[in-house]
């Protein structure tokens, strides 16, 4: 019996990718409702208690009201959007954050699809943590750049439409300066950290895909920690996931050009260590499509865990 998918939320950015992806699936019925009565509440209440699995594509509030809407127990939900993401009865839906973090997913009801930049400081940031080469309280530094498709439909259109009165040709745009970015909760809270790391996003003039460094002292680390030990870690926490990579150390003294698209289509997200001994520095790097591990990519990770059961 094939698997009835609703995705609520279907034509935005991210409703459209997932509805890529999942298009041609002998295993599932994904349906829809007309244009006309998408945003009827009645109807999508119907659709989506028809449904075994809903995907919510839709701001936080509109998400917290299709939830309101679930009568039917049977039905599973994978949110996309920021509303649960640190709700104690959902699970998290990054299926590397742990060795068994997948089963949760598989297991659960309600999944909350993780925020495209918690993904790459998570993906970092988290190895280190559970395997005590860095400790809580470390004073972690993020910093990422994203195509400018991780902001939203409004600011495609101030990108890509000329007749916008928005219409901006700006190379890159730093925002979140208040130091009070939603997405520092979820990074704090999946972490498990016990010092708030401070996060400094940019956008790009470029559609998709993201580039993200964080910076490590290890002569800050109460522990010796080499360069080689951060690399060792990622790798080893990562061993047999096909979402998650991480490159060979390499020459750490060699530059290295890294193009924040190079991973654009791609559901996964590659992880690069670099380092110099001399001044007992480290920075790690991910690069990822923001629309796919970041966003779209991870949904469907998650709807083929919740459909398969383990």
């Amino acid at each position: 019996m094939k698997t009835k998918v609703y995705i609520d939320g279907e034509a935005g950015t991210t409703g459209l990718q997932i509805r890529s992806r999942l298009a041609g699936r002998s295993d599932l019925d994904v349906f829809s409702l007309p244009e006309a009565v998408r945003k009827n509440g009645q109807r999508r209440a119907e659709a989506i208690n028809s449904a075994d699995v809903v995907i919510l594509c839709l701001p936080d509030d509109a998400a917290r009201e299709a939830v309101s809407f679930i009568a039917n127990p049977a039905v599973r939900v994978i949110d996309a959007s920021s509303a649960h993401r640190v709700t104690p009865d959902w699970v998290y839906g990054f299926a590397e954050l742990s060795p068994d973090q997948s089963r949760k997913i598989a297991t659960a009801r309600f999944v909350s699809n993780p925020g495209c930049y918690p993904t790459g400081a998570l993906a970092i940031v988290k190895p280190l943590i559970a395997c005590k080469l860095v400790p809580s309280v470390y004073p972690f530094c993020i910093h990422a750049v994203s195509g400018y498709s991780g902001a939203g439909s409004q600011m495609i259109d101030q990108y890509e439409n000329p007749e916008n009165s928005a219409y901006t040709k700006t190379p890159i745009i730093g925002y979140g300066l208040s130091l009070e970015h939603k997405h520092i909760k979820e990074i704090e809270c999946h972490a498990e950290l016990a010092r708030r790391p401070i996060f400094l996003p940019m956008i790009g003039r470029y559609r998709q895909g993201i580039l993200m460094y964080v910076g490590i002292h290890l002569s800050a680390l109460p522990d010796a920690v080499s360069v080689q030990q951060v690399h060792r870690t990622l790798e080893g926490y990562y061993d047999g996931h096909q979402h998650v990579s991480v490159t060979p150390l390499g020459d750490l003294r060699a530059p290295d050009n890294l193009d924040a698209e190079s991973m654009n289509g791609n559901d996964g997200i590659r992880l690069h260590v670099f380092g110099n001994d001399e001044y007992r520095q480290c920075v790690v790097a991910a690069v990822y499509d923001n629309l796919g591990k970041g966003a779209s990519g991870a949904a469907v990770q998650n709807l083929d865990l919740m459909i398969s059961g383990s």
